[in-house]
């Protein structure tokens, strides 16, 4: 059985941040309770001209890139600081590139920071609908984050950092199911 391939994905343009700090959590978690292949990508490695390109053809390289890591992994970890209430403009072109199908029926476990409480439900009203659209496999553990749950840097909220561990197990579960079930789907469409 092959080690499956999760990516994390960050819509942070700068570095450190707080949203890759949260999507980092949930990943480290899920690869410390099953044998994956986790990466963490940002924003930052798809390079400045992800805005600029309209289209998948239109994409420097490094954005390509990203986007293929997406595309190809087995499961995902997804986050985004909130802006007025929602994900990123960024973050959404980026996902409004993505094959429509590319995405069916992977785990998917989505996280966001926002400056407050008040941010909180972005969740459920801005990203779930999203990756409905997709046909993605949505772990029930949603994580959200806000300032005060970060010192120097580092996720130091108790509760906070519970639901990271149970999202990265929640993800770690599906993701080991989905490979053990693999070869057998393939063995007995033979």
């Amino acid at each position: 059985m092959t080690r499956p391939r999760l990516v994390g994905l960050s819509a942070n343009v700068q570095r450190p941040s707080k949203t890759r700090t949260l999507v980092d959590a949930v990943l480290r978690e899920a690869s410390a309770q099953a044998p994956l292949d986790a990466e963490i990508l940002d924003f930052v490695d798809a390079g400045t001209g992800l805005g600029a390109a309209w289209t998948r053809d239109q994409l420097a390289p490094a954005a390509r890139g990203v986007l293929a890591a997406i595309e190809e992994a087995d499961g995902l970890v997804v986050g985004s600081p909130v802006y007025k209430g929602a994900y990123t403009g960024l973050f959404k072109h980026l996902f409004d590139l993505v094959d429509p199908g590319a995405l069916a029926g992977k785990p998917v476990a989505i996280v966001a920071t926002g400056g407050g409480a008040r941010h909180a439900l972005v969740v459920e009203h801005a990203f779930r609908p999203l990756f409905g659209f997709f046909g993605a496999l949505q772990i029930p553990t949603a994580v959200y984050a806000s300032d005060p749950d970060f010192s120097d840097g580092a996720l130091t909220e108790a509760g906070v950092r519970a639901r990271a561990r149970e999202a990265g197990g929640q993800l770690a579960v599906l993701l080991v199911h989905r490979a053990a079930a693999a070869p057998l789907t393939l063995a007995a469409a033979e």
